[in-house]
């Protein structure tokens, strides 16, 4: 099932895809398609890893009571 999809771009880039489009003899849609068929949902995304000492902190909050309203008043306390 095809679905439209409506995307907001540059006018320049609009126009350098349709004239790639002319020379493949593919269209933009078909091209779009593409690139999106190539996205690895699973994959990780580079520059996203944890660093070691970030793993390593990963579910030691579980638990806690402190909630993002704490933590806003103890930022607050602290650079007063």
């Amino acid at each position: 099932m095809n679905t439209k999809l409506t995307l907001r771009l540059d006018d320049q880039l609009i126009r350098r895809a349709k004239r790639y489009s002319r020379r493949t003899g593919k269209s933009v849609s078909q091209l779009v398609s593409d690139y999106f068929s190539l996205i690895d949902v699973g994959e990780p995304i580079p520059g996203t890893e944890l660093t070691p000492r970030v793993r390593a902190m990963v579910g030691s909050l579980r638990g806690a009571l402190a909630t993002e309203e704490d933590y806003r008043r103890y930022l607050e306390g602290k650079h007063r």
